[in-house]
């Protein structure tokens, strides 16, 4: 079940991406970015109001916790500036090729407080194949 929502997943993100260009190049990047995140706002606001969930505020939580929500606003500023030129598949490729690299840094030092997963030659292999996709598409 988890593996075809995580396949949902990459189909939403492609979809946003493609929403929120257009919506860009309509109003602007920036306007943009305030409209997808107040929409954003109300959609979560009514899901937790279905849900009939509270949110807890928790003591103690480091700082850099809290910084996910910035970095949302540039991941959709960024995804809008680049969709304009590239398209959809280039920039979730490209995206894709960075989380990879980022999650691949973090596993193997293991930052914030996470078991360090040590990359090792095998997984440089599958890295190596995403990247020359990635390269082949890009030129092509």
């Amino acid at each position: 079940m988890n593996n075809i929502i995580s396949l949902l997943i990459g189909a939403l993100i492609s979809i946003m991406i493609m929403v929120n260009g257009i919506l860009s190049n309509s109003v602007g990047n920036y306007l943009s970015i305030v409209i997808i995140h107040i929409v954003g706002l109300i959609a979560m606001i009514l899901i937790l109001i279905l849900n009939k969930a509270k949110i807890p505020f928790i003591k103690g939580l480091p700082l850099y916790l809290y910084s996910a929500g910035a970095i949302g606003v540039f991941t959709v500023l960024f995804n809008n500036i680049s969709f304009t030129a590239l398209g959809v598949s280039v920039p979730l490729a490209l995206g894709l090729l960075g989380q990879s690299l980022t999650s691949i840094i973090i596993d193997h030092f293991g930052f914030f407080g996470m078991e360090a997963v040590r990359f090792n030659a095998k997984k440089s292999f599958g890295l190596l194949l995403i990247t020359l996709g990635i390269i082949i598409m890009t030129i092509f």
